[in-house]
């Protein structure tokens, strides 16, 4: 079974408060995917996130040190509790190597390969007002050794979203499908929303096809584990790629479910995910909730 575990996100503030434990630049893997064009406040998210690496300071101010409220229930609370963070961060071993990158109104959400405290594929939600990063959340899992049983990794794929005016469509049509079958176990619709059995799938366990998906469902069955969606909290979009936020449990924890879709010709074509543990209240280091 996957271990999750809950470990501080966004790091980028070491600059901020004279820390340097991130400084230096880590290997990187030379990558294979289509990287997405960004501008604006995706390149500001981006370079954000790579300065977890870099500790470059310049990129800390997008944030607004008046109001930044910290969803990660590993962190403090505003600016001060990423300094006590970056204390902890071995020199050296940081690495950011954002894959993509997407923007819905005042939310930029993006999907990155990290290395810190370990190596772990992520998902962070920035919320902009007044031209300033003033809210994050993200979701956090443990990167596996090796590819799935498709050969595909947690996110290898494509990274260029199409069909901007379809952003909307696309969201509903994603919203309805976390609905209907992962909170509500209406299978009697699941095919409706595929094309066949034509589904890509980067899940570590699970295999491609609509077959693969149900043939790990009924191994974890077997083996005892349990996987519930109870609610929907968030639904993001750009185009054919739409990401749902949702809450649920995990082979009976408390968990926090990021699923990415990429949307074909009005059906679901792809998909990748991070799952979390959810620690309980007396853990949190901070009072905004993970949601």
């Amino acid at each position: 079974m996957i271990r999750f575990r809950t470990l501080p996100l966004a790091l980028a503030l070491a600059a901020a408060f004279g820390v340097t434990a991130c400084g230096g630049t880590a290997p990187t893997t030379q990558s294979t995917n289509e990287r997405p064009s960004m501008s604006g406040q995706k390149d500001q998210v981006v370079a954000l996130l790579k300065s977890i690496e870099t500790g470059d300071p310049a990129p800390v101010a997008a944030i607004n040190p008046d109001k930044y409220i910290q969803h990660n229930l590993g962190a403090a609370d505003g600016l001060a509790g990423f300094g006590a963070l970056m204390q902890l961060l071995p020199k050296g071993s940081a690495r950011a190597d954002t894959v993509r990158a997407f923007q819905d109104g005042d939310f930029v959400f993006t999907h990155t390969d990290y290395n810190f405290f370990g190596p772990k594929i992520g998902f962070d939600i920035f919320r902009f007002e007044n031209g300033r990063i003033v809210e994050h959340w993200d979701n956090l899992q443990e990167k596996p050794a090796g590819a799935n049983p498709s050969g595909h990794t947690m996110t290898d794929g494509p990274a260029r979203s199409q069909d901007a005016a379809q952003t909307e469509d696309n969201k509903r049509l994603v919203r309805a499908f976390v609905e209907d079958i992962l909170v509500n176990g209406r299978m009697d619709k699941l095919a409706g929303y595929f094309d066949g059995d034509n589904y890509v799938q980067h899940n570590p366990k699970i295999a491609d096809r609509l077959s693969g998906l149900g043939d790990a469902l009924a191994a974890m069955a077997k083996a005892g584990v349990t996987m519930s969606y109870s609610r929907i909290h968030r639904v993001l979009g750009e185009g054919n790629f739409v990401l749902v936020v949702s809450e649920g449990d995990f082979a009976g924890k408390h968990s926090s479910f990021y699923d990415l879709f990429r949307v074909k010709d009005g059906k679901i074509a792809e998909h990748w995910d991070t799952i979390e543990t959810i620690p309980p209240q007396s853990e949190w280091k901070n009072t905004n909730g993970k949601f």
